[in-house]
């Protein structure tokens, strides 16, 4: 299907080492993400802070504080998770003041320390405050946040580690060592575990990512080295072992490509009832009532673009835009161009929505507003603890990617795949990151002790593209567009029938729409 840009009526109104596997498009195998995880990266000791004046400083590097809290209230985290999207903006606002003058700070350390970082140091300080003071109205005030305070700049050196200038003591983030894996299945036919992702191979591309041509994101990503030709790249999928008792049936729910023009740069999930709380654009399909504001009921309630109207269930990801030079309707609001994502955004030729059972055994329910997170949307500078992006191209998904865009011969497409968390802990709908309610299964495909299976929703997302570099996924500015910080989100919302008849196809391995 030829190439095609997404309607703007929303636009013209509104001015996220452990496994996850991925469904290939027919060919059979499952290719696993090894840096993927459930549980949440521990803070390491602070990076060497030592600046170099030879190295030009790229993004401005905070640890996160979200995935640093203890569990939080019920009644806390409204209040919470809006004072955690505050400090996002916080760092969009740093981010920029560090861009616009970018050159002075090369030459004088202490301007950035004095114009940004330190003022940062002075927000995030007070908003940790007042996280601690609305958990402790109902539970143990939490220490230890403080020290989460102070950020960084930071080389875009592409390995995730490097050091840069520091505020005072700030707390590096390395990427911790989670012990959940994934599994997957082979478009419902085999399921398990596969081998290495192969997030480094091949060499990066020339082509002229600067944003001097009207090629790069203003400046902002991405380079040129975040491209790879998947030719380049050895296959490095492997086929899963099959295992006695296996659910292997598939549902496969239709909800367009988002051909209406259905997106926002909000996160119910994150930062609810806060506009503009994602800092870039998310398409969606599914259902069509989703914004920052959208309640259970607001929903359950809501049209859907699904074909079977018992799945009113939202499916969001970040858009993908061509950096051509063209200006997009958003570029003078807020997730598009005042949040340094520029371009033409892409609509898929096809995307392709799967629930797939579990290597071992039988799946239970979903329970209906069940909210999870794939993918981690600050990888760069988080570490890829949480980090689930999957790039490939038609007629190479053998070959997969997690740190690189793929560059895709003439006559194939980019595809970018998330395969969720499929264990859920049997209580929660949600928690106070997001996260630790729902895990990936272990290596040998049973879920973690306290979880049980359910379907394992697969998504494949297909966009043709000119052959070579630019293009690019939505992040927030301080992200650069890296590829590792692709995401996908999700709230169940099918009604009870429908979901008893994904469970039955799953468990009975049958194949249903």
């Amino acid at each position: 299907m030829g190439r095609t840009s997404r309607k703007r009526s929303t636009l013209a109104n509104r001015a996220i080492v452990a496994s996850a596997a991925l469904i290939l498009g027919g060919g059979g195998l499952i290719a696993v993400n090894v840096y993927a995880s459930a549980g949440e990266g521990a803070s390491g000791s602070p990076p060497d802070r030592t600046w170099n004046m030879g190295t030009q400083m790229s993004t401005i590097d905070c640890p996160d504080v979200g995935n640093e809290l203890p569990d939080v209230p019920a009644e806390a985290r409204w209040e919470v998770d809006r004072e955690l999207a505050a400090m996002d903006t916080q760092i969009t606002d740093a981010y920029q003041q560090f861009a616009d003058r970018k050159d002075e700070i090369s030459r004088d350390p202490n301007l950035a320390e004095n114009a940004v970082l330190g003022p940062l140091k002075a927000k995030r300080t007070a908003s940790i405050d007042r996280i601690a003071t609305a958990v402790e109205r109902n539970a143990d005030r939490p220490q230890g946040l403080d020290g989460l305070a102070p950020c960084s700049l930071r080389a875009d050196d592409n390995n995730q580690g490097g050091g840069g200038y520091g505020s005072g003591d700030s707390q590096g983030q390395d990427a911790g060592q989670g012990d959940d894996q994934g599994q997957g299945d082979d478009q419902g036919a085999d399921q398990g575990q596969g081998g290495d992702q192969g997030a480094d191979q091949g060499q990066g591309q020339d082509g002229g990512q600067d944003g001097d041509d009207g090629q790069g994101q203003q400046g902002n990503g991405p380079e040129a080295s975040d491209f790879v030709d998947i030719q380049s790249v050895q296959p490095n999928v492997d086929r899963p072992r099959q295992r006695r008792g296996a659910s292997r049936g598939t549902f496969t729910t239709d909800c367009g490509r988002n051909e209406n023009g259905k997106f926002n740069p909000d996160n119910v999930i994150v930062a609810p009832g806060v506009s503009n709380g994602a800092h870039h654009m998310h398409d969606y399909v599914g259902n069509q009532a989703n914004d920052a504001f959208a309640s259970d009921d607001d929903l359950a309630n809501g049209d859907t673009s699904c074909r079977n109207q018992g799945d009113r269930s939202t499916y969001y990801w970040p858009v993908l835009r061509l950096q051509n030079g063209t200006a997009e309707n958003d570029a003078d609001a807020d997730g598009g161009g005042k949040d340094q994502n520029v371009g033409e955004i892409q609509t898929p030729s096809q995307v392709t929505l799967k629930f797939v059972g579990n290597p071992t055994g039988k799946v239970t329910a979903m329970p209906r507003f069940l909210r999870i997170i794939t993918g981690d949307a600050k990888a760069f500078t988080n570490g890829d603890a949480n980090a689930n992006a999957s790039w490939s191209c038609t007629g190479f998904e053998n070959r997969q990617l997690k740190d690189k865009y793929p560059i895709c011969p003439d006559g194939s497409q980019v595809v970018r795949s998330f395969a969720f968390q499929s264990c859920w802990d049997g209580q929660n709908t949600d928690s106070a990151n997001h996260r630790t309610h729902v895990a990936f299964a272990q290596d040998n495909g049973r879920c973690p002790n306290g979880f049980r299976a359910i379907p394992q929703l697969v998504q494949r997302i297909v966009y043709d593209v000119p052959p070579g570099p630019g293009f690019a996924v939505d992040s927030f500015p301080e992200q650069l567009h890296k590829p590792v910080t692709d995401h996908g989100d999700f709230i169940n919302v099918f009604d009870d029938k429908l979901m008893k008849k994904v469970v039955s196809c799953i468990n009975g391995g049958r194949k249903c729409r």
